[in-house]
């Protein structure tokens, strides 16, 4: 396995790109500080991520830092070019830059240079093919056999994919030469899909990385409220009572629903980096203080017995 796991945890960036509103240059380094300080030594990035922004950032957080201490992923598939930025855009106060499709393989190397530019970095560890939902055959064709071959001269160390969609993943794992997958928001309390799918045990069976991000759903899942996130957009009623309910048995047993939720996720045998995402300090605390807060076997139990949780579905451990 070519993923280096320095670190059970990992920082995802999409928040210091100024996801729905923005963040401070001094927050968004104080978060890298404060993530590196608590030991997280994964950093995911993407040219998405603020058009740019969240890899500048990043680059200029962890410029100090021991190099080899580090995993840096960022990705391809979409690069930046000069423009007005979509005001419906998730990300606030951009460049003017705006990110387009390209999973050609000249696409592929001209992205990642430019992510080494904004990152101020050498090399990265790791480059996801992202988001290829509607261009899975270019992806397949084109976008892996150059990574591969950035792969074969040294660099880069990992290539994988990064999605939300579990089954371009498991074909993408079947028949690719990759090391690693980000699967996003598809093994949550709310969605086991990564898992029932068999997509897990695929890439436990092929030896591919497994990092997970998208742990509470875009928000509904630390926080149950009407007006919550789900993948990006407004809760339904159906999962916010689903929600609602797994916070009411996390309550019986002594616990609260995001440390169940991100528990769940970095107990799984085939998950090797859980990614989580913070706009500041305190934010990144309540994540990281999350994993050592007790969680009873008797709540996944319990959870099954409501038909909330897949019975397939492990019990975490520690």
């Amino acid at each position: 396995m070519r993923f280096r796991a320095l670190s059970r945890l990992g920082l995802g960036t999409a928040p210091l790109g100024n996801l729905y509103s923005a963040v401070s240059d001094e927050d968004a380094r104080a978060t890298v500080d404060a993530a590196f300080d608590r030991g997280v030594r994964v950093f995911d990035t993407a040219p998405l991520y603020g058009h740019g922004l969240a890899e500048r950032r990043l680059g200029q957080a962890l410029g100090s830092r021991p190099r080899d201490e580090i995993v840096v992923s960022t990705k391809v598939g979409r690069l930046l070019t000069p423009g007005s930025p979509d005001p419906a855009s998730m990300f606030r106060d951009v460049p003017n830059e705006v990110p387009h499709f390209d999973f050609s393989a000249d696409g592929v190397r001209r992205s990642l240079d430019a992510s080494l530019d904004r990152l101020g970095l050498d090399r990265v560890d790791v480059v996801l093919i992202h988001d290829p939902d509607d261009h899975l055959p270019e992806a397949m064709h084109a976008a892996v056999p150059a990574l591969v071959a950035l792969r074969d001269e040294g660099v880069v160390s990992a290539i994988g994919f990064g999605m939300n969609q579990v089954e371009p993943l498991r074909r993408a794992v079947a028949e690719c030469d990759i090391d690693v997958v980000l699967v996003a928001g598809r093994y949550t309390l709310l969605d086991q899909s990564a898992l029932t799918s068999g997509l897990l045990a695929e890439c436990a069976a092929r030896n591919v990385a497994v990092m997970a991000g998208g742990v509470f759903n875009s928000g509904v899942l630390a926080s149950p409220q009407v007006g919550a996130r789900f993948d990006y957009r407004p809760v339904d009623e159906e999962r916010l009572g689903r929600a609602r309910r797994m916070g009411e048995l996390c309550a019986e047993h002594d616990t609260v629903l995001p440390a169940a939720a991100l528990q769940l996720v970095a107990g799984h045998p085939a998950v090797t980096t859980v990614l989580i995402g913070a706009r500041d300090p305190e934010e990144l605390t309540l994540d990281l203080d999350l994993l050592s807060r007790p969680v009873p076997t008797e709540l996944w139990a319990a959870l099954r017995a409501d038909g909330l949780l897949s019975p397939d579905l492990p019990t975490p451990t520690g």
